[in-house]
């Protein structure tokens, strides 16, 4: 999806996008050999050419750094398989949620072979570290909370791409919360994890601090579960999401 992207081109929206769709213009290299065929002024035409030369280059040398810059929030879906090898599927748990007066509890990490679980008072600060290793973060309501959360705890950690599945989801009609959606995709919860909420996280926290391993152990299971399924959904959705992008370009070749 990411060569069929246009919008992060400086001054290039979404209906130049459209047209150049509607010119059954395959990708960016398709488009360096036949944008004569797109009538755009001549200006827009070079910064468009320009700007997909760049592109090309920019993905060619794993540059995620240029398309996190460019590209808005609400389309940085549109790259996830061309970094899916440094993908990292991330959940936090808190004792609230205010960043502000609320604490990490627990951060989790998935790269889509394994998971790793940092832990408040064990080893949460070392989380950095690992998240230095990926390109791509994927997660769900992150953008509001998780980031902020972990942003608030660790200042100028944020260096990815980011896809918040919340808000693609939406748009090919999954609404609601991370468990509802689930349900939805038919993706079933452990014996121990299924019904635990946001609030039992917080719960079960609380009777670890005060002495209570086997809660530790199921918080530690529900976050990677969380995470484990994150992967699980975007794999199941993205096909939809692409769909969606796809009804659009065949809507603006008839137009």
């Amino acid at each position: 999806m990411l060569k069929n992207t246009y919008i992060h081109i400086p001054s290039i929206g979404q209906s130049t996008e459209r047209r150049i769709w509607g010119c059954g213009i395959k990708d960016w290299e398709d488009f360096v050999k036949n944008h004569n065929q797109i009538k755009l002024p001549k200006n827009k035409e070079r910064l468009l050419f320009s700007g997909v030369e760049e592109s090309i280059g920019q993905l060619s040398s794993r540059n995620h750094l240029f398309f996190a810059r460019r590209l808005s929030p609400s389309q940085q879906w549109r790259a996830y398989r061309d970094f899916r090898e440094k993908t990292a599927y991330v959940d936090i748990e808190t004792t609230g949620l205010s960043p502000d007066h609320d604490k990490i509890t627990m951060i989790g990490i998935y790269n889509g072979n394994e998971t790793k679980t940092f832990i408040r008072g064990i080893d949460l600060e070392k989380s950095v570290d690992e998240l230095t290793k990926y390109k791509q973060l994927v997660t769900f309501n992150g953008a509001r909370f998780d980031l902020m959360f972990i942003d608030h705890e660790f200042p100028g950690f944020f260096n990815h791409l980011h896809i918040d599945l919340m808000y693609p989801l939406r748009k090919i009609g999954y609404s609601g919360g991370l468990k509802r959606i689930e349900c939805s995709l038919g993706i079933n919860r452990s014996e121990e994890t299924a019904g635990i909420s946001g609030f039992d996280a917080v719960r079960l926290w609380h009777k670890y601090e005060k002495g209570d391993e086997d809660a530790l152990d199921i918080l530690i299971k529900y976050n990677k579960e969380d995470i484990v399924n994150l992967e699980k959904i975007i794999q199941m959705t993205y096909p939809s999401m692409i769909e969606a992008e796809m009804r659009l370009k065949d809507k603006a070749q008839h137009l």
